[in-house]
Parts: structure tokens; sequence; C-alpha cells
């Protein structure tokens, strides 16, 4: 049977590419990175819902934001008794009602933590005081 050697018979596979196609030591695969001033979708979802738009309601002319007119029309279809928009707004209107009583918890971890960077600068004001106090007696 022949023996082959470690170096010549590496592995490859998935997540196991040749040698001579991976990248360098110390080399990125994306050296430029993301381009400044890229938008993530959160980033881009937020502006376009807040555009305005221009409606017509009772014969005058409105301006609202895309996300008010969507839910507008939302609200009109389950309205009108489409299945699938009454359970959309159904679930929307639980979740606002969950985020609307849920009180805001208090990080109690936090909360020792700032404690203790207060406690810690007040200690560092009152040494800083009492020195300046001595100073002052000293030289009067």
């Amino acid at each position: 049977m022949e023996e082959r050697s470690e170096s010549n018979t590496a592995r490859v596979g998935y997540g196991n590419p040749p040698k001579h196609t991976r990248f360098k030591k110390g080399l990125s695969g994306n050296p430029q990175g993301r381009p400044k001033g890229t938008l993530n979708i959160a980033t881009v979802l937020q502006r376009t819902l807040h555009q305005k738009v221009a409606i017509d309601e009772n014969g005058q002319r409105k301006t609202i934001t895309k996300l008010e007119a969507a839910i507008r029309q939302l609200t009109d279809k389950a309205a009108s008794g489409e299945l699938k928009a009454l359970q959309l707004l159904a679930a929307l209107v639980r979740s606002a009602e969950e985020r609307a009583t849920q009180p805001a918890v208090p990080n109690p971890v936090l909360e020792e933590v700032d404690q203790k960077v207060v406690l810690g600068i007040l200690k560092r004001l009152e040494t800083a005081s009492k020195g300046e106090q001595k100073d002052e007696s000293d030289t009067q």
C-alpha cells in the first residue's frame, strides 16, 4: 500500500479549502470592509416608514407618515372583514398593549455598580476637600 505524506493529502472539502486559495495570515477576506455610508436594513426601514405622503381624507389633503398610512389601510381592511388583516391588527394591538403595561424593570446589578461609582466619587471629593482645608489652614 502507498504511504502518502500528510502535506500532500491535506483534507479539502466543506470548511477546508485548498491551502493555495486560503486567506493569507493577517489579511482579511474583505480588506476594504463595508463602504462608509452604507445603511443597514433597520435604518432604511425606519427612514422609509417616516417619510411623508399626502392623502385625501374627507375631501381635504393631509400629510402623514407612510407608517401611519399603512396602519390606516390595515385597520380599514380589518374593519371590512378581511381575516388576515384582522389577525395582524389584533397581534399588533396585543403587542402594543403589552409594551404599554410593562413597567420599566431596573437592572439591580447596574444599580449596585452605579452606587459604588458614586460612593467612590464622593470619597475622592471628601479627601480632596479635606486636603484643601489643610492647605488653607497651613497658609493662614
